[in-house]
């Protein structure tokens, strides 16, 4: 696999503090010497890491369009995280609460899908390997450092992945717009798995029958769905909610 940039201070940081032996090189803003940025050179500096300076137009062209904030790494691509790393995981938290992501193709959504999945305090992300968004600059960019810090899992079998947790105690609930009830009447605490679909198409008929439970999110206007990244973080966070109750 081929080296990728990431961009921004927190991306950068976020990898300095993870997995800092991915740092193959950095370019910085010419001139820039904020209170924020300088502390992420010294690092990178104290490590042999290669910083360039740049003007603006050459760093802006090399961003190709990203929120770069004075800085843009090229790193090494991270491990990627399968079912076995999975299992680690979860042998680590007494009640997980786990976000399973079915069909999610745009890179946006992916990155603040991860963004929220860290601010809620997920132990892990999970996607089938075929029908997913690759880990790109752009998911790392708009996911703010949580691409760094939350696990991604790509899985072969979503449907076996999923009956696997189950048998561990997880109980697996699938958003659907055609549930019978929604996320404040359903119980997401203890051990959980909140699976996402699709935007437009929701999840695969598999993913759907292995669920455990389906809920929607209520929905007051004329508006009948919800970007795949918003209602994750609805569902997430009411999860969380119940969770401290």
């Amino acid at each position: 696999m081929s080296n990728e940039f990431i961009y921004g201070i927190h991306a950068v940081k976020a990898v300095l503090e993870r997995d800092p032996v991915r740092f193959v090189e950095a370019y910085v803003l010419k001139g820039r010497q904020d209170d924020r940025l300088m502390p992420v050179l010294n690092e990178l500096n104290q490590m042999g890491v290669s910083i360039q300076q740049m003007n603006r137009k050459t760093l802006d062209d090399k961003a190709r369009g990203a929120n770069h904030q004075g800085i843009i790494a090229k790193v090494k691509p991270a491990k990627q995280l399968n079912e076995n790393d999975l299992d680690d995981i979860l042998a680590q938290h007494e009640q997980p609460l786990l976000l399973i992501l079915d069909g999610v193709t745009d890179p946006h959504n992916l990155g603040a899908c991860l963004r929220n999945a860290d601010a809620a305090g997920v132990a892990a992300v999970i996607v089938p390997k075929d029908k997913s968004a690759p880990m790109t600059a752009t998911v790392s960019k708009v996911a703010c450092g949580a691409a760094e810090t939350v696990p991604l899992i790509r899985v072969t079998n979503l449907a076996r992945t999923m009956r696997a947790m189950q048998e561990k105690g997880i109980w697996i609930v699938g958003t659907a717009g055609e549930a019978t009830h929604d996320i404040y009447q359903a119980k997401l605490s203890g051990s959980l798995a909140i699976v996402m679909g699709a935007e437009g198409d929701g999840m695969r008929r598999l993913t759907r029958e292995t669920c455990d439970d389906l809920i929607k999110i209520p929905m007051a206007g004329a508006v009948s769905s919800l970007n795949v990244s918003v209602a994750s973080g609805i569902c997430l966070f009411e999860a969380v909610r119940q969770r401290a109750l």
